[in-house]
């Protein structure tokens, strides 16, 4: 279902289906709602809740762990930037020694997990030998 003015939302939906279809049914894919939309003093109070309970700014839309191997996904829409915060998670993921990437697209997702070794159920294509 997809829904209008939403790419973000719409590519995450969609990779989050793919992900539970090719990963072992043991893999935790976790998306991490970090941020209240609701505007006013209402939407900043909550957030301020939120942030209190360990919400961290810039954090991924996506957290994949699987046989001992943990990826964070930041899914952003073809033109969508990330912001200070994002990068700086980023940053801080990268140094710490754990995969992080920026989705554009379901390819993307799925070359991300290639890049970062994990397995997956479904089979790699064989490779053709050339003479």
């Amino acid at each position: 279902m997809k829904r209008r003015g939403t790419p973000e939302a719409d590519l995450q939906r969609a990779v989050v289906r793919a992900l539970r279809q090719i990963l072992p049914r043991t893999a935790i894919i976790h998306h991490c709602a970090n941020e209240v939309t609701e505007p006013g003093p209402r939407g900043a109070k909550r957030q301020a809740i939120l942030v209190g309970m360990g919400v961290h700014a810039g954090f991924t839309d996506l957290m994949i762990l699987c046989d001992g191997r943990v990826l964070f996904l930041e899914l952003k829409a073809p033109k969508g930037r990330l912001r200070p915060t994002q990068e700086a998670f980023r940053d801080a993921v990268l140094a710490q020694g754990f995969g992080w990437a920026l989705v554009r697209s379901l390819d993307d997702a799925l070359t991300a997990l290639a890049d970062h070794g994990f397995s997956t159920r479904i089979a790699a294509p064989a490779r053709r030998v050339i003479p």
